[in-house]
């Protein structure tokens, strides 16, 4: 599935793209069911955001217990002051999470492929379990910023031994928010978790030095496309302002061979599986 020169990038820099790993037809496909999804949903009186920079303070229930179900997460611009949506709902999702790939079928058939199970098996993720899923839209003027993060801050194990997989479903550019990642960052160690502790969550910061922007390369991809992320790359996307959306699906998947605390905010009542379709 991988060259030797493929991977060796990937140990390398922490991510390798992997053009045209998915056929159009699968991206549209997962759009339209996403849609289906989106249109389906009825938002609370006080919908739940979604942000990376500030979600210990934001975590709620509905976010907490999300873990093993499909949920609706909003862009903090798509919210007025009271809470309520000043815009179309389909326009003010931010993503949904966190099962899609264990409980809806069109999702489950995109996660679970002979071509990821071997890419999976090509990374060296031993005895790999499908942890959690997430399509993200980006919506045009509205697509919120993504911070400089790494991914095993908010998917720990022990020890570390996790990747993310993410598929391009648009063309993603630097003007709609496509990825920036830092080449090489995933070799400096895990800078902070993001820990559960019964119904709260809190961020403990391990390294405080900053990763600054110096480094960092944007990673632009075309519809189809694949991103594989070491847990530990540092990367962050910029808002999107453009008339352009930037959707995109992701999985994380971790070793069964490595511990997975209780201090991970993700908690699943049922237990997540490998590549086997049901």
């Amino acid at each position: 599935m991988l060259r030797a020169d493929q991977l060796e990038r990937f140990r390398r820099d922490g991510f390798l793209v992997l053009d045209g790993f998915v056929e159009g037809a699968a991206c549209d496909a997962l759009r339209a069911r996403a849609e289906e999804l989106v249109a389906g949903f009825d938002p609370p009186a006080r919908p739940t955001v979604f942000t990376t920079d500030d979600q210990a303070r934001k975590t709620d229930d509905y976010f907490l217990d999300s873990g093993d179900q499909i949920r609706f997460f909003f862009e903090d611009g798509a919210l007025d002051d009271d809470g309520g949506l000043r815009g179309a709902k389909a326009r003010s999702i931010n993503k949904i999470g966190h099962a899609l790939h264990d409980l809806d079928p069109t999702f489950d058939r995109f996660s679970r492929t002979p071509e990821l199970e071997a890419l999976t098996a090509a990374l060296g993720v031993e005895d790999p379990l499908l942890m959690q899923s997430m399509y993200i839209f980006k919506q045009p003027f509205i697509g919120g910023e993504v911070g400089c993060h790494q991914d095993a801050t908010y998917l720990h194990t022990e020890p570390e031994a996790m990747v993310g997989l993410w598929f391009a479903l648009e063309d993603a550019r630097t003007d709609n928010g496509c990825l920036w990642a830092l080449p090489g960052g995933h070799r400096d160690g895990l800078r902070s978790r993001f820990v559960r502790d019964g119904r709260t969550t809190r961020l403990d910061v391990l390294d405080a030095r900053p990763w600054g922007d110096a480094g960092l390369v944007p990673l632009e991809v075309n519809r189809g496309d694949l991103i594989v992320l070491d847990g530990l790359v540092p990367h962050l996307s910029h808002p999107n302002r453009s008339p352009a959306s930037r959707h995109a699906y992701t999985l994380h998947l971790v070793s069964a061979t490595s511990a997975y605390p209780a201090t991970n905010w993700l908690q699943r009542r049922t237990p997540a599986r490998g590549f086997r379709i049901r």
